[in-house]
Parts: structure tokens; sequence; C-alpha cells
């Protein structure tokens, strides 16, 4: 089926384009990491080029100025999934895409070449968040190897910059494609679908929206939520208080979290998540979180609770424990590489910390940008239907690219803190994922991502 709203002509303009590039979009050859426990759900269903002023995209928009990268979700890999479906019923993942982690990624074919396109990017949350600052990194980067034409790239807090006008304002530049990272799985139907009349290809990231006429490619963040609250509630021995830091509460990727988090939950009935079973709202801001934690510590309520899930604002709640100097609960997080190494207890003030660090790839940025390149040159990446739920709490059936169910290491097994160990890279800000590419997914190498020959996250950088 062909997803995108283009004309015939336009079609076979793309094909000629797929004649002309020998080897654009070809996966690579996949290489996991081999080291590291199985915590899958159960029973249920390089190029070397520095980059250069005539290949990267230019016209970085950020109204309010932006600033140096300070926080965000980083994943860290993990071990191999086994097991089958996912919590939600769905087939297997496929399509190509293999787990990432570890300092280089396997050998993979030349990039999609985008050289006949410009593009335009949204990202409407996140200015000092780690996560989505290296987003960002990792799309300019992937567009860099690509060769495409200088593009628009929007990166801006959606107060001071709504999603919806920024999807608006890349319409007028009249891209080739529209990669963005949606604050709302139904929100913008009216905006994409004047994209889609502009013959603009739409690609959403990270998070899922229900138009049919847009690629979703993504994170299993179902299985992000299921991973780690399953070995959670298996550490604590099945029963316990688990204090419930979840993100933006009804953005996709929270609802997504918290559906896996409730399956693992089902699983082991006798945790009890505080404050409730709906969890409390971190905004995936590190102030916040760390006002909630402090809040916790101040009234007592730390003192009564077994192990913490977080949705990603990991190391500011130890750091804030550690301030405090309580005793450690085990505690879920990303694969930061500050939680990392906090983790590999590198300082000896977090000895004693147990946990796990859940894959969450940053460089789904870079992979949106490939799967934008690859449909507007002719191809149709394979998906897969799930079930996921709209801002109402509706179900609805979607079709996305999934990347494999996320990997996890804890630090509380030989297995475990070799593989942190192993995925633990140098040149990385603490507060960025330590998987910086995708296997079969991203094409460019860690200098192209991080300053000061790789991305620039903001105008003044």
């Amino acid at each position: 089926m062909i997803k995108h709203k283009g004309t015939l002509a336009a079609l076979l303009a793309a094909m000629l384009v797929v004649a002309a590039c020998a080897g654009g979009g070809t996966t690579a050859p996949t290489q996991g990491p081999t080291t590291g426990p199985t915590t899958a759900p159960t029973g249920g269903t390089e190029p070397t080029a520095e980059p250069t002023g005539d290949t990267e995209p230019t016209d970085v928009a950020s109204p309010t100025g932006g600033t140096e990268p300070t926080d965000g979700a980083s994943p860290t890999g993990g071990a191999e999934p086994t097991g089958g479906a996912s919590p939600t019923g769905g087939a297997s993942p496929t399509g190509g895409a293999s787990p990432t982690g570890g300092a280089s990624p396997s050998p993979a074919a030349s990039p999609p070449d985008g050289s006949a396109y410009t593009l335009g990017f949204s990202n409407a949350f996140g200015i000092g968040n780690g996560f989505r600052e290296e987003q960002l990194c990792t799309a300019k980067a992937e567009a860099l190897v690509a060769g495409v034409q200088p593009s628009t790239w929007i990166h801006a807090n959606d107060a001071d910059y709504a999603q919806l006008q920024q999807l608006r304002d890349l319409i007028a530049e009249s891209p080739d494609a529209i990669i963005f990272n949606p604050n709302s799985p139904d929100g913008y139907q009216q905006v994409l679908d004047e994209a889609q009349a502009a013959d603009i290809t739409t690609v959403a990231i990270d998070a899922y929206v229900t138009d049919p006429e847009t690629w979703n490619i993504s994170n299993d963040q179902v299985n992000y939520g299921y991973v780690g609250a399953k070995w959670l509630f298996e550490k604590l021995g099945g029963q316990g208080n688990v204090y419930y830091m979840r993100g933006i509460v009804g953005h996709p990727a929270d609802l997504d979290r918290h559906q896996g988090v409730l399956q693992a939950l089902a699983e082991h009935p006798d945790i009890t998540l505080l404050p409730s079973e709906d969890g409390v709202g971190t905004d995936w801001n590190p102030d916040r979180g760390t006002e909630l934690i402090n809040g916790i510590i101040n009234d007592g309520t730390y003192d009564t609770i077994d192990g913490i899930w977080t949705s990603g604002i990991d190391q500011q709640v130890v750091d804030a424990i550690q301030a405090a100097g309580k005793e450690y609960v085990p505690i879920v997080g990303a694969d930061l590489k500050g939680f990392v190494e906090q983790l590999l207890h590198i300082d000896p003030k977090y000895e004693g910390l147990e946990g796990i660090a859940v894959y969450n790839p940053a460089a789904i940025g870079g992979a949106g940008v490939k799967l934008a390149i690859d449909v507007l040159n002719g191809e149709e990446p394979e998906t897969q239907t799930v079930t996921r739920t709209d801002s109402e709490g509706n179900e609805v059936d979607i079709e996305a690219v999934f990347l494999p169910v996320p990997e996890a290491y804890p630090n509380d097994t030989d297995e475990g803190r070799a593989a942190l160990e192993r995925i633990n890279v140098e040149g990385l800000d603490v507060l960025w994922p330590v998987s910086w590419y995708i296997n079969g997914w991203t094409d460019y190498t860690l200098e192209q991502v991080l300053p000061p020959n790789g991305c620039k996250a903001h105008p003044d950088e």
C-alpha cells in the first residue's frame, strides 16, 4: 500500500530516483549485543568524512535561543530480547532493525541518497532534555551523510513555539518530508492532511500518531515500561511499594510505557504503585523529578517504598537520595550515560545502588530521517499493526515500524555489569543516551553526532 497521498506523477518520479540511486535504503547486517540477561516479556503475545558547510543541513529554528544539553533519557542497550510477542499482543518487531549499544555500529550499507530532497524537522519539547537534544543531533547527522539539501530544523518547547504552528511553518517551506516527534497522538490531523495535500511525506518518530497516511517509526515504548517494571517487581520478590514516576502524562510514549507497567503489575498483583496506579508525572523535566523525590524524602514516604520506576529522570533521583543520606532502593531508569555510570559505581558514593538501564535510543531521530528518504525514494518499509490508545483513552489500531523489544542491563549480575561497561561510550554528555546509533537504520559516525565537528542543537553553539 502506498501511504503517501502524492500523485501518480510523483510516484513515477520517485521510482526514477530509485533507479538512479544504487544501494539507497538497504538495511545493514545486524549485530546485537552478546552479553546481558534476557528480560523480555513472556506469555504474551562508517562514513568518516567530517561535516562540511556544503552538505550540513542549516536553518535551525529555535525562537527561545536554546541552552546546552542538560538532561534527557538515554539508551544503553541490554540483553538480547527473547520470548516472542510484546505484552500488547502484537507480532514480534520486524523490518531489519537491530538493538544498539556499545561503541561501534555494525558495518552498514551505503547511506540512502537524499541529495534531491529538503526536510523539515519538528521537536516541540525538550530544550534541556538530553534525549531530545541527541535525537535532533542524530537526525542532522543522518541527513548529512545522506547528502540532504539545507533543511529546516525546529527545536523549541511547545509552550514557546506550539508544535501545531511549527508544522504549519514547515509546510510553508515546502520540504519533501517533515519528520516530527508528536506531542499528541491525534491532535494534528488537520495539519497533517494539509502537509499531505501539498505532497509532503510525514514521518512521526519515537511516538505515534493515529493518522493512517503518516509513517510511524518508534522505539517499543510498551515494552520499555514492561521490561523495567518486570525486573523491579521480581527483584522485590513480587511484593512491596514502588514509587511510579512517569513522563508527560498523556504523551503517546508515556501512554505506551504506562500500558507496559500495568501489564507487569497484572502479573505481580502484590506490588503497590505509589502514589497510585496512575503514577505521578515528571514531565521528563529533571527539576520536576528532583522536586518530587525530595518531596517524598522530606514527608517520610521514601522510608515506606521498596523501589522506584522512572521514565528517564533517573540520575537526579539517585543524586537526591544520596544527598539526603538515605539508603538506595532498586531503581529503573533509562540508558543515559550518567545513570549507566551511577550503576557502575564509578564514583564510590553510589556503592550499594542497584538498578537497571532500559534501552531507548535517541538515534530514532536519525532512523526517522532514513525512513523519510527511503519512502521518498520509492521504498516501502515493512510495518506492523498494533493497538494503542488515543488522547481520550480509546483503543486504535496503528501501523508502525517498531524497533525490537528494548534491551535492559541490570547491575546486579556479572553479565549485566559487563554489558554496562561495554556500552559506557566515551565522549557523550552524561545526560545523553549511550546508544547513539541503530544498526540498519543509521549510517553516521559518532564524530558526526557530537560537537564541535558534529551537531549543534542550537544556533548559538
